[in-house]
């Protein structure tokens, strides 16, 4: 993920994306470059739009981040009602022990 990272950092500072600037950011990091990691990732990156790949990305993880939140939402929901019948239940169970 290092050298995934590297390459964005690259391309965010607007320079080339090449072996010798991956493996300069890899070793400012206190991490050992692995010369075949960076070949390859090189030669994976040569035709990919990055700024393209980033935003699709950005919009593909933002729609399922929603459902987690909208599913949160709904058991407090339960969980409110809930915790309100059983204060019903509770009431009518001291009333009845007043009078019964």
């Amino acid at each position: 993920m290092e050298y995934i990272y590297a390459a964005m950092i690259l391309h965010s500072a607007e320079k080339d994306i090449n072996e010798e600037n991956v493996k300069s950011i890899i070793e400012a990091a206190g991490i050992e470059a692995d010369e075949a990691r960076i070949k390859a990732l090189i030669a994976a990156l040569e035709d990919v739009d990055i700024d393209e790949a980033m935003e699709t990305t950005a919009m593909a993880a933002a729609a399922p981040a929603a459902a987690p939140v909208a599913e949160a939402v709904e058991e407090e929901e339960e969980e409110e009602e809930e915790e309100e019948e059983a204060s019903e239940e509770e009431a009518m169970a001291g009333l009845g022990a007043l009078f019964g």
